[in-house]
C-alpha cells in the first residue's frame, strides 16, 4: 500500500482550513529497497545507473542483503513511518492524505506522482527520508522529483532538511541512553561514536547553506546534532562522556578522498587507547536500513567482539514519537511559509536552519552542475 486516505474523506477540498494548506496532499519519499532475493541486483542497477559499476561489484555489495534474505527493511520502515504519520494526522485533524514513493525501487516516485494527479491534487509537500544536506541526501531527491513530475501539473515543495531539529535530536538522546544502559557496569569507560553515510570530500565541502565550515555543511550539522546529543545524555546520567563522529559504507575508489574516518578503523583506535565500551549511534540515519544492520550490527559488532570492545548500538529515530510529532510540526512549518507567515523556525543551538527552496549551487551536482531540480529558489 503506497496512500493513506485523509483522517476525514468528507471534505471536498482536503487542504480547506486545514493547518497544511495550500498543499493537498503530503508526499513520504524514499530511498527504496529490495523486498526479495530475486530483488536486489535489479535494485543495485538502479541505484549505480550511470556510474559505471562492475556488475562483480554489484553482486558483493548484494551479499550483503542476502545475509537478510533477500530484504532490505527500508520499505516496511517506511510503511510504519507512514502509518504513524496518518495517526499524529489524526490526533490534529489533518484531512490531507498521504502518499509514498521511492526513488529506486517500488512504488516508484514517477507512479506515485501520477496518482496523485490522478486523484485530483495539485499542491504537494515531500518530506524525505534523509534528514542532512548534500548533494546525496538532499539535491539529487530534488533531481528525481523534477523528473517524476516533468509533464504533470503538480506544483512540489519539500519541508527544510531537519537532522537539528529538536525533536529529530531527542528521539537520538532517549535511545542514546537506552542503549547505555545497557553497558551500566562499563558506563563510565564508555564512549559515544557517532556514525553516519561517508560521502566524497568534494560533495561534503560543497554541501548545505552559509554559514559553514571548510569541512562543508554536511560534516557540520553531524558534527552539531553529536555534541547536543552528548551533551544532553552526559547530563542525564551525570557524566562525562567523550564523543566522537565516523563514517560507514565508503564506496568510492581508493584514489578518490571521502570523508573519514571509518568506524571499523575508528573503533580500533579507541581500543589502543584505553576505552573499554562504545555506544554506537547512527545519527546520519533516519531508520534501520541495510548500513545500519549491516555495516553496524554486523560489522562493526564483530570487530568491537574481536577486540574485546563493550559494544551497543543505539536506535535510529525510526518512528519515535518525537520524531513523528516533528516531522508533522515540520509540514505545519512549510505550510506556513507558503501562505506567506512567519513560523518560529527552531533548531538546536549553534545550528543553522535548513533552506525551504534551495539556491542552484546548494550542494551540486559534481557531475551535472546544469540538471534541473524541484524546490528550488
Amino acid at each position: 500500500m503506497n496512500h493513506l486516505p485523509a483522517a476525514s474523506s468528507s471534505a471536498t477540498d482536503p487542504a480547506s482550513g486545514s493547518v497544511l494548506a495550500p498543499y493537498e496532499a503530503v508526499l513520504l519519499l524514499s530511498f527504496g529497497g529490495p523486498e526479495r532475493p530475486d530483488d536486489v541486483l535489479p535494485f543495485l542497477e538502479n541505484v549505480t545507473r550511470g556510474r559505471g559499476i562492475p556488475t562483480e561489484r554489484l553482486a558483493e555489495v548484494g551479499e550483503h542483503y542476502f545475509l537478510f534474505g533477500g530484504r532490505s527493511p527500508i520499505n516496511d520502515q517506511c510503511r510504519a513511518l507512514l502509518a504513524e504519520l496518518g495517526l499524529e494526522f489524526r490526533r490534529r485533524g489533518i484531512a490531507v492524505p498521504l502518499y509514498w514513493g521511492n526513488r529506486n525501487w517500488s512504488p516508484y516516485l514517477a507512479d506515485t506522482l501520477a496518482r496523485i494527479e490522478a486523484d485530483g491534487h495539485r499542491r504537494v509537500l515531500t518530506v524525505t527520508t534523509s534528514a542532512y544536506p548534500s548533494y546525496s541526501s538532499c539535491r539529487q531527491y530534488r533531481e528525481n522529483l523534477f523528473d517524476a513530475a516533468e509533464g504533470t501539473e503538480l506544483q512540489i515543495d519539500k519541508i527544510r532538511n531537519y537532522a537539528n531539529h529538536p525533536g529529530f535530536v531527542s528521539a537520538f538522546v532517549e535511545t542514546t541512553l537506552a542503549a547505555l544502559d545497557t553497558l551500566s557496569e562499563q558506563a563510565g569507560l564508555t564512549r559515544l561514536v557517532f556514525v553516519t553515510h561517508a560521502i566524497p570530500t568534494a560533495m561534503a565541502e560543497s554541501s548545505g547553506p552559509q554559514p559553514r565550515s571548510s569541512e562543508g555543511g554536511y560534516v557540520d550539522w553531524h558534527r552539531a546534532v553529536a555534541a547536543d546529543v552528548a551533551r544532553r545524555v552526559s547530563a542525564e546520567r551525570g557524566i562525562e562522556l567523550e564523543h566522537d563522529l565516523v563514517y560507514c559504507s565508503r564506496s568510492g575508489p581508493p584514489s578518490q578522498p571521502w570523508t573519514g574516518p571509518d568506524v571499523n578503523d575508528h573503533l580500533r583506535a579507541l581500543k589502543d587507547r584505553g576505552v573499554q565500551a562504545v555506544v554506537v549511534v547512527p545519527i546520519g540515519f533516519v531508520s534501520d536500513h541495510m548500513e545500519v544492520i549491516y555495516d553496524l550490527d554486523t560489522e562493526a559488532a564483530q570487530t568491537a567482539r574481536d577486540l574485546g570492545l563493550g559494544f551497543a548500538r543505539a536506535a535510529t529515530a525510526g518512528v519515535h514519537p518525537d520524531f513523528v510529532r516533528a516531522l508533522v510540526d515540520l509540514m505545519q512549518e512549510r505550510a506556513a511559509v507558503a501562505r506567506e507567515e512567519e513560523p518560529a523556525v527552531p533548531v538546536i543551538e549553534g545550528s543553522v536552519a535548513g533552506r525551504f527552496r534551495c539556491p542552484a549551487d546548494c550542494c551540486p551536482n559534481l557531475r551535472d552542475p546544469q540538471r534541473p531540480a524541484c524546490c528550488q529558489a
